[in-house]
This record gives structure tokens, C-alpha cells and sequence, in this order.
């Protein structure tokens, strides 16, 4: 299948779009950590039942990205967008009206239905209209993605002091899908549909040993992710930081992870084997984790930068191999959405483990402990992703 080119202008146009949708991808759940404790003070929550607010988005991503390939090819990639991120901001915007746990729980599900639906999409969108420069422009939407988690973690307990509402600091984020709703609709003469790769169905992965092992590397990496978004903020409160300074903490993270999104893909960009800039990155991730356990009150900067600089790159990293085992985009995005189907359910359990950890041991040290050993795990794992053995691996 052709890469479907555009002009110069439509690119920047095109590319600009696609960041704001990204935008929109985690300040549902990164503005949650920060406020946990005025949350737990309002509606009656146990740190497990608190990890359900991170769990079910990602397990809903997860379980979305099995149908979001379907709902692309019925409706358009343009127009099933435009409903996910109608989705994401009627589900972000009820928060403001919520007064229990489960109405609470229940938007974070639906606007994880929407988050799916665009990750389902968009790297087979990018890797047909950016097709000369895959890595770098998903570098840039997935740093993008990490930029809104890092908006939401910075501001939201800022909006909580100016406006006294935990719910406003939650509801506030729905502009932001506002705003890309308006620039993505205004791309809709930019995006005619995709050419088909063929008429029979979807290609299953299903029997793909090499898909299970992209899949559950990805997911491993997602748990980290999800982990950290989930209960760093709240890890840093228990160690006397005040919810503000807590979310400025994960904010910093965040931003970290957003330079690390730019700049790893681009270094990647240069190699076809990139085993050893995911090997280190992995590195970074377990000395960042070995500094959160061991020396929690020191250099307090320096382990979220260390965990923020290897997660962020991770995260790239992870979607980057599974686009590169395929040439044609139709199907190098049914592997990344299986990849990443199969992947956010793996990932989804990380913040509840951590959770019931942190109810029974009363701390959550053991909880980072068990995530260094699953970045030793996925040092063996990356070994195995030798790029000229790529065709022979996915048929």
C-alpha cells in the first residue's frame, strides 16, 4: 500500500492536530494522583479503590483497541476521532457533577473507551502520512500524549487552591478536547480515507508468538507508566510534600519523559537496531526506582528525572519495534493496536497491585521493588528483537 502524501503545509496543519489530540490522552488520569487525598477526604475511597480510577481507563484502552481498527474502516479514521474526543470531554466535563466513587469510576471508563479509540488509529495514520519519518513523528505524538499528563499533574492542584473543588481541578481538562475537536474537524478535507489493504478482514495476531512477545513487552513497559502516573503523587505526600508540590513533582516527571520522547526516537531514527537505546533506557528506569526506595528524602529531583528520562523514551520505543517488523501501514497498525490492546490490559493491573500493596504493607516501596525487577525482565526480553530476523518473526 502507498504512503498517502500531502503538501508541506497540510503536514504542519495535519501534525499540529494530531498533537492536540494527543493532548488529550491522559489528563483524565494524571489529574487524579495529584488530588487523591482532598478526593479520599470527600468521597470514600481505599488507596485499591482509588487504583480502579487508573485501572479501568487502561484496561478500557486495552479492550477498545481490539474494535477501534473495525470502527476506523466503518466510519473513517477522521470522523471516529472526532466522536472519541466527544467522548473524552462529555466524560472529563461530568466530573464536575460527580458524588460517589462509582460515578467517578465510571467517567474514567468512558473516557478511557475514547483514549483507546484514538491509540488504535493513530500510528497506522502516521505511518502512512509521515511514512519518510515514522519515528520521529511518533516520537512527537507519543511525547505529546505525555505533555497532557504532564499539564494535568502540574495544574490541576493549582486549580483545586484558585477554585477550593478537587472536581473543577478533574473537569477543567474537557477545553483541552475542545480544542482539538475544533482544529481536528477543521483537518476533514486533509483526510480522505485510507486506501485498503484488501477487502478480506482484519488481520489476527492472535497466533503471533512475535505479537505476544511485542505485546507483552509493551505492556510491562505501560505498567511502569501507569504505576508511577498513579501513585507518585500520592508515595511523595505520604513522605510530607504537599499536594502541590507532590503534582509539581509528577509534573517535572512528565516533562522529563516529554524531552525523553523527542529526543530518543530521534537518536532511534538513525539506527535500524535499536536494542541498545531501549537497553538503556530500561537502565535508567531501574537506577530511577532504586533511588525512590532507598533515598526517597535526597536528590528528590533526581530520581523522578531519572524514571521520567526512561519511561518516556520507553514508551516510544515500545510502539517504534512493533512498527518496524512491518512495511505496510494497514497492517503494522492491526499489530500496534493489538500490541497495545493486549499490552494496556497487562498494564491496567500495575496501579491495583500497587494499591493493595500499599493497603496491606502500608507503604509502597514493595510496589517499586517489584517494577525494577520487571525492567530486569525486559532487558532479557529486548535482547531478543534483532531487527534482521524482523520478516521472519511476523509472516
Amino acid at each position: 500500500m502507498e504512503n498517502v502524501r500531502a503538501t508541506p503545509t497540510t503536514a504542519i496543519w495535519l501534525m499540529i492536530s494530531v498533537v492536540l489530540v494527543a493532548l488529550n490522552l491522559r489528563p483524565s488520569m494524571a489529574a487524579v494522583g495529584p488530588l487523591l487525598s482532598s478526593i479520599r477526604g470527600d468521597v470514600p475511597l481505599s488507596f485499591s479503590g482509588a487504583a480502579l480510577l487508573t485501572m479501568l481507563p487502561v484496561m478500557a484502552m486495552g479492550l477498545a483497541m481490539f474494535f477501534g481498527i473495525g470502527l476506523g474502516k466503518r466510519f473513517g479514521e477522521h470522523r471516529s476521532i472526532v466522536l472519541s474526543l466527544g467522548v473524552i470531554g462529555l466524560a472529563t466535563l461530568s466530573r464536575l457533577f460527580l458524588d460517589s466513587a462509582l460515578e467517578l469510576i465510571v467517567s474514567a471508563i468512558a473516557a478511557g473507551v475514547g483514549i483507546a479509540m484514538i491509540q488504535a488509529l493513530m500510528p497506522a495514520l502516521i505511518k502512512t502520512r509521515f511514512g519518510d519519518n515514522v519515528s520521529l513523528f511518533m516520537g512527537l505524538y507519543v511525547t505529546a500524549i505525555m505533555g497532557g499528563a504532564a499539564l494535568a499533574a502540574s495544574f490541576a492542584p493549582f486549580v483545586q487552591v484558585q477554585t477550593g473543588s478537587w472536581r473543577v481541578g478533574l473537569a477543567i481538562w474537557a477545553a483541552l478536547a475542545l480544542l482539538a475537536l475544533v482544529f481536528w474537524y477543521a483537518q476533514r478535507a486533509a483526510m480522505p480515507p485510507l486506501p485498503q489493504a484488501g477487502s478480506g478482514a482484519q488481520e489476527s495476531f492472535f497466533g503471533n508468538r512475535r505479537a505476544w512477545l511485542l505485546a507483552i513487552f509493551f505492556g510491562l513497559g505501560t505498567a511502569s507508566y501507569t504505576c508511577v502516573l498513579a501513585w507518585l503523587a500520592p508515595y511523595y505526600v505520604e513522605q510530607g510534600l504537599s499536594e502541590q508540590n507532590a503534582g509539581l513533582l509528577l509534573g517535572f516527571l512528565t516533562a522529563m519523559e516529554v524531552v525523553s520522547g523527542l529526543v530518543t526516537p530521534a537518536i532511534a531514527n538513525r539506527r535500524k537496531d535499536k536494542r541498545r537505546v531501549v537497553a538503556v533506557l530500561l537502565v535508567l528506569i531501574i537506577l530511577g526506582l532504586c533511588g525512590l526506595i532507598l533515598m526517597p528524602q535526597h536528590l528528590h529531583l533526581l530520581w523522578p528525572c531519572l524514571l521520567g528520562l526512561g519511561i518516556g523514551g520507553l514508551f516510544p520505543m515500545s510502539l517504534i519495534l512493533s512498527l518496524d517488523h512491518l512495511d505496510n501501514p494497514r497492517r503494522a497498525g492491526g499489530l500496534t493496536a493489538f500490541v497495545q490492546g493486549i499490552g494496556y490490559l497487562i498494564a491496567s493491573l500495575s496501579p491495583l497491585i500497587a494499591g493493595m500493596i500499599r493497603d496491606q504493607l502500608g507503604s509502597f516501596e514493595w510496589a517499586w521493588w517489584s517494577l525494577t525487577a520487571v525492567a530486569v525482565v525486559m532487558l532479557l526480553i529486548v535482547t531478543r528483537f534483532n531487527p534482521t530476523h524482523y520478516a521472519r518473526h511476523i509472516q
